[in-house]
């Protein structure tokens, strides 16, 4: 059932948001990749590109291996590319929620905004390997 309904969700976003925002990313990713020194931003856009086409059924995970270097990479993630990809999801959330079907596709669209800003000690999970990852392992 849980299957079903990210389908169906994920199929109602590509044709309302993900589409759009997907080419942001990807126009963002192909503009960073243009220098050696910011490729791993191009990589980061890439794999958020990813996760926007079709985020039903995965999650964002922090990692807690950005150090101070993926600090560092998102504080210039979010000055150069973040905030506009950012506003991006606002626009778009506002304009989903206009509608009772677009209510939870504009609440997911909020829910990537901490990813598009800070994309950096980050990791895209299918749903079920995150929620495995934060149960406490039994000893």
């Amino acid at each position: 059932m849980r299957f079903l309904l990210s389908l169906v969700l994920n199929i109602i976003w590509l044709l309302t948001a993900g589409w759009s925002l997907f080419l942001g990313y990807l126009v963002a990713g192909i503009l960073a990749c243009l220098l050696v020194v910011t490729i791993p931003f191009g990589l980061a856009s890439f794999r958020i590109a990813g996760f926007v086409i079709w985020p039903f059924g995965r999650e964002v995970v922090d990692t807690g291996r950005g150090g101070a270097a993926g600090t560092i990479g998102n504080v210039l993630w979010f000055v150069i590319a973040g905030w506009w990809l950012a506003l991006g999801h606002v626009v778009t959330a506002l304009a989903q929620a206009v509608t009772i079907i677009g209510i939870p596709l504009a609440w997911a669209n909020l829910k990537l905004i901490p990813v598009t800003c800070f994309p950096f000690g980050k990791e895209i999970l299918d749903a079920d390997s995150a929620r495995a990852r934060m149960l406490p392992t039994a000893r």
